[in-house]
């Protein structure tokens, strides 16, 4: 029998809410200490949370994937978001940076190998990090992929996911002067590092709003309103890493460098209608890699607790576990 036979009421199949047995802040260098946290079995499998964003930091609900009689889930806060410190930070805080704490973390608690799991931004970061240690990672299982090319930045940036919400995207390139809406990645950066709080805050909370009013296939276009804190730092980071490309060596580096993980059995997670990371990088990194199966999730968008997106992501990590 089904164990998911409603995904309308996928949220009750998520794994009760589970406290953590560590949490520590980790020194990883360059002035950056990182929010660390293990939850469930601590000789369980152990599987990594990469949060999305850039800057979106973890959440309790987060753990709630995971079996935790059987696994030994890691979750941390990236550079300059969360519990992270400094917030907000963009100093010493690249692609490579992240790839350097996850190994930090992975040696400081002990872990030789691990599940990665990631979304968005995070599957972004779970392949380049597997790409780079590929010895370390046994398994992959992403959901709405990301592979930070400029195509994908030009479809939510330039405006062709605002041919879906144009309501939504005048909104978002009103704050901006006309004559700098031909990039309108550096028209924001411009304002979220001008070094007014005040100013940072209002285009942090315009940027946060574009990307929120997208993510559920349920929306109804609104931008809503985050706290300007979280606000700040998640579209400086956005920013950051988007105006930087990735810091990637060159434009479609990850699906370049595939055959690194080709041994590496992994899962995508996709929702079919996923505005922010559209279905086409699911699919293209999914014909690369031969030892991936991807699950296209219909009726879905792209957030993580999208109903049909749980009950998938719950099911893919207890077959894992050879439940």
């Amino acid at each position: 029998m089904d164990k998911y036979p409603d995904q309308k009421r996928a949220v009750q199949y998520l794994y009760p809410p589970v406290d953590p047995f560590d949490q520590r802040m980790l020194d990883v260098g360059q002035g950056h200490k990182v929010y660390v946290e293990q939850c469930g079995n601590p000789q369980g499998i152990p599987v990594v949370v990469l949060h999305g964003g850039p800057g979106g930091g973890c959440s309790s609900a987060m753990r709630r994937y995971f079996d935790p009689d059987v696994y030994r889930v890691i979750l941390f806060d990236q550079r300059g978001c969360g519990r992270s410190r400094p917030h907000a930070s963009v100093t010493h805080n690249t692609t490579w940076h992240l790839v350097d704490d996850i190994e930090l973390i992975r040696r400081e608690l002990g872990v030789d190998q691990w599940i990665v799991f990631g979304g968005s931004w995070g599957a972004t970061l779970a392949l380049v990090y597997a790409q780079a240690h590929p010895d370390h990672v046994r398994h992959i299982v992403l959901r709405g992929v990301f592979l930070m090319t400029r195509t994908e930045l030009d479809w939510f940036y330039g405006g062709g996911a605002g041919k879906f919400w144009p309501e939504v995207w005048a909104r978002f390139v009103a704050l901006v002067p006309e004559d700098e809406r031909g990039d309108l990645i550096q028209a924001y950066h411009r304002r979220l590092f001008s070094g007014d709080i005040s100013i940072e805050t209002r285009f942090a909370k315009a940027w946060s709003a574009w990307e929120n009013a997208l993510a559920s296939i349920q929306s109804t276009g609104s931008m809503g309103d985050s706290p300007g804190d979280y606000a700040r730092a998640f579209a400086r980071l956005e920013n950051h890493y988007f105006i930087n490309a990735g810091f990637l060596e060159f434009d479609g580096q990850i699906l370049a460098h595939v055959g690194r993980i080709a041994h590496i059995p992994g899962v995508i997670v996709q929702g079919r209608y996923d505005m922010i990371c559209p279905p086409d990088s699911a699919y293209a990194l999914a014909q690369s890699w031969d030892n991936c199966d991807l699950k296209m999730v219909r009726h879905a968008g792209h957030a993580l607790s999208e109903p049909g997106i749980s009950a998938e992501l719950v099911r893919t990590m207890d077959r894992i576990a050879g439940k």
